[in-house]
């Protein structure tokens, strides 16, 4: 198997793809499992929840510089070889935040830990759609995305409990076992590239992504995940004060939203291969529906449980079409950085919608609004897209024309 080589599979998806989901679990329980902890994490570390959270923005910055500097450093690596030395950067990261005796030094540790994020996905996302044929590469991408919401299906409720159980340390402890095991995998599944990646000049490829429709694809990624991270940020506070649920409820209703991130997650993927541009514009719709009558659905525990089940559907029935959105618009040139930015502008919007919550919990209406001030990114998404899609109608009028 490691002496395979990247080649497109007609007919199945091949079993190294699997290898890159196993790695996007492990980088998936890192990032969310500390949404249920929050509480847990700042009564140790003696910070507000606001404060907390703020864990979450500065993992989402992490990944926002790390993503394009990385995926440029190593460019000229062979992909196997990039993979498996990001997996090893996230297990130190996270045996440092296991043992930060600091919010600051638990800061920075996330930071690092997140460094490994953005190049993970933005190289994987490239190399899974080499592994199978062209009209299946959204699937591909979704597959591989498939780790991130197994992580949340199984990963974070069952590092809340754990943290909640034997102190939100033990929760990192595990988190790096876990990356231990995908850098394993990554290892022994992944086939070696086809010779030496192709010399990139990253001078032309980031000109190549500072284009126009580029540049509005990740402005539309950013806007929609902002929605997202907005509400998810604060979920365990929202299902307890807002919804009035009991603790122990939390890891049961995060279940639920795990089992929305896949289905959601396989259903946008297929969809896209059918009809990308309507996938994007109708999956940020009902984005934006959801978390418009969350707060009404807070009000009947049964609603709580379906609602936070709907949120996980539309938050990630978005990923694989913003994904091949962005990528499309790179039309080739600079592939790779363009898919790490698009990671980048993912976690952009995770920053700006937990940041948001923030200013909405302490200076704003509360709480409780919190998911009314998150639908409005979801319907600027939307403009976005369509204000790109126009100029693409334009563009193909004007190339008719002179035809």
């Amino acid at each position: 198997m490691c002496s395979a080589t990247l080649q497109p599979n007609e007919e199945t998806m091949p079993l190294a793809l699997y290898a890159l989901t196993a790695g996007a679990f492990g980088i998936g329980v890192t990032e969310f499992v500390i949404m249920g902890l929050l509480r847990e994490v700042g009564a140790d570390m003696g910070v507000s929840i606001a404060t907390a959270g703020l864990l979450i923005s500065g993992y989402a910055l992490g990944v926002v510089f790390g993503a394009p500097t990385l995926t440029i450093l190593t460019g000229r690596w062979p992909r196997k070889t990039v993979l498996a030395g990001l997996m090893l950067i996230f297990i130190v990261g996270n045996i440092i935040c296991a043992l930060a005796p600091s919010y600051e030094i638990l800061m920075a540790a996330r930071i690092v830990t997140a460094l490994a994020h953005g190049t993970f996905f933005g190289v994987g996302s490239v190399v899974a759609t080499k592994l199978v044929a062209p009209e299946k590469r959204a699937s591909a991408i979704a597959i591989m995305f498939t780790g991130l919401t197994v992580a949340t299906v199984l990963g974070v409720p069952f590092g809340t409990w754990l943290g909640q159980q034997f102190g939100w340390r033990s929760t990192f402890w595990a988190v790096s076992l876990v990356g231990l095991a995908a850098f394993v995998v990554i290892t022994a599944l992944l086939p070696k590239d086809e010779g030496k990646p192709e010399a990139s000049d990253w001078r032309q490829d980031l000109k190549a992504i500072s284009r126009l429709p580029v540049l509005l694809g990740l402005m539309t990624t950013v806007l929609g995940y902002a929605g997202v991270f907005g509400v998810f940020t604060y979920i365990a506070p929202l299902l307890t004060q807002v919804a009035g649920l009991s603790d122990a409820a939390v890891s049961p209703i995060l279940l639920v939203f795990g089992l929305g991130l896949i289905a959601g997650n396989l259903l946008g993927g297929k969809l896209a291969d059918r009809n990308l541009r309507r996938t994007v514009l109708v999956t940020l719709a009902l984005l934006g529906v959801t978390l418009a009558l969350m707060p009404v659905a807070f009000l009947s525990p049964v609603l709580t449980v379906i609602f936070v089940g709907l949120l996980g559907l539309t938050a990630f029935a978005t990923v694989a079409p913003l994904q091949m959105w962005v990528l499309g618009k790179a039309e080739g040139a600079g592939e790779q950085l363009a898919s790490s930015f698009n990671i980048a502008a993912f976690n952009l919007g995770n920053a700006l919608g937990a940041w948001v919550g923030g200013l909405a919990i302490e200076h704003g209406p509360g709480l409780a609004f919190i998911p009314y001030v998150s639908a409005l990114f979801p319907v600027a998404a939307i403009i976005i897209a369509l204000v790109s899609m126009r100029g693409e109608r334009r563009k193909a009028q004007a190339t008719a024309a002179i035809a």
